[in-house]
């Protein structure tokens, strides 16, 4: 018997889920955002900012990069995050020697069938941490683009789904360029939002240290919220009002890191629809159901100076330096009334 061309997936595989046709909308956000983010706040000390950035990039169907030195717990917030959502979870140590097959998955031949039978790899989970991101090679970095931005993959001719939800967490060290890949600017567009957990203060480090007496707290979390409460959640992000006004103040910010005399490369289209969307996302995680200057103000940073490339910027100051262009687009563009 011949073997049939194309790609069936393997029985029992999980090759993304299709989103539902309903959600119910839950009641009270606030109540379960505030249980999220207390749940995250058990183990991940002293960090409010960096955990409400991160819940508002779950809220607005984004992806996280999270940048800054070894052992202050980037990896912790990520796998605090998936675990506090009850959904499936995959950590991808990146490698020079990873191919894209591993990160997408392989058709195998199924010798009783006569079939290619597809055997999906980790990025077929809801939450998928890229730990060291820019330690693979641009082919295989290649290989989250589609992911990243369409939440499919093509395997053989055919499309699989991914998610919902579906977020990648992606972790790098900006210091250190040994055995090392810039991440390209089309991978950079597609992350939402890019953080800096930067060291803890005294206390919460004395905390840490008395906490992790009795083993790794995060292995013990309990989720707080299912799968459907954040598809639901999302779904109300895309409720929030956001004046018109609001909308010229996203576009003046963002024409700004365009005309800047010391920007090789400003924010692009995705960049204002991301700071639209995010901030709509903050709004939510407040309590609010419209957006105000401030939610814009707050995310501007975060949300673009990793898509914005200054002139004659020093390794490993890329974001520092477009920071700085991002705080000056801040004071010059008038804040609407």
């Amino acid at each position: 018997m011949a073997a049939t061309s194309g790609v069936q997936p393997d029985q029992g595989a999980v090759t993304g889920n299709s989103r539902p046709a309903h959600v119910e909308v839950p009641s009270e956000p606030a109540a379960l955002l505030e249980r999220l983010h207390a749940n995250i706040a058990s183990v991940f000390l002293g960090k409010p900012e960096a955990i409400r950035l991160a819940l508002v990039t779950v809220l607005s169907e984004g992806h996280l990069l999270i940048e800054d030195v070894p052992g202050i717990g980037k990896t912790l917030l990520a796998k605090a995050l998936a675990r506090s959502i009850d959904c499936t979870f995959h950590r991808i140590q990146f490698t020079p020697d990873l191919l894209p097959s591993d990160l997408i998955g392989t058709s195998v031949f199924h010798q009783p069938s006569a079939d290619f039978l597809f055997r999906p790899g980790p990025l077929f989970a809801h939450v998928v941490l890229a730990d060291e991101i820019n330690r693979a090679t641009p082919r295989t970095q290649s290989a989250l683009l589609e992911a990243m931005s369409d939440r499919q993959v093509s395997v053989d001719g055919q499309t699989l789904p991914l998610g919902p939800p579906f977020l990648v967490v992606a972790t790098q060290n900006p210091y250190e360029f040994e055995g090392t890949y810039p991440l390209p600017e089309s991978e950079l567009d597609r992350f939402l939002i890019r953080i800096r957990i930067g060291y803890p203060d005294r206390a919460a480090e004395k905390e840490v240290l008395q906490q992790h007496r009795a083993g790794e707290p995060v292995e013990q979390l309990r989720a707080a919220l299912d799968s459907s409460q954040v598809i639901a959640l999302q779904q109300q992000v895309r409720a929030v009002r956001v004046d018109d006004s609001l909308n010229d103040y996203i576009l003046d910010l963002v024409n700004v890191t365009r005309t800047h005399a010391d920007v090789y490369l400003g924010a692009s289209t995705r960049a204002a629809l991301a700071l639209y969307r995010a901030s709509q996302a903050l709004a939510l995680l407040e309590g609010r159901d419209y957006a105000v200057p401030d939610d814009i103000k707050r995310l501007a940073e975060p949300v673009l100076a990793h898509r914005v490339l200054a002139k004659n910027f020093r390794h490993g100051q890329r974001g520092d330096a477009a920071a700085v262009i991002i705080g000056e687009a801040l004071e010059r563009t008038a804040v609407p009334v």
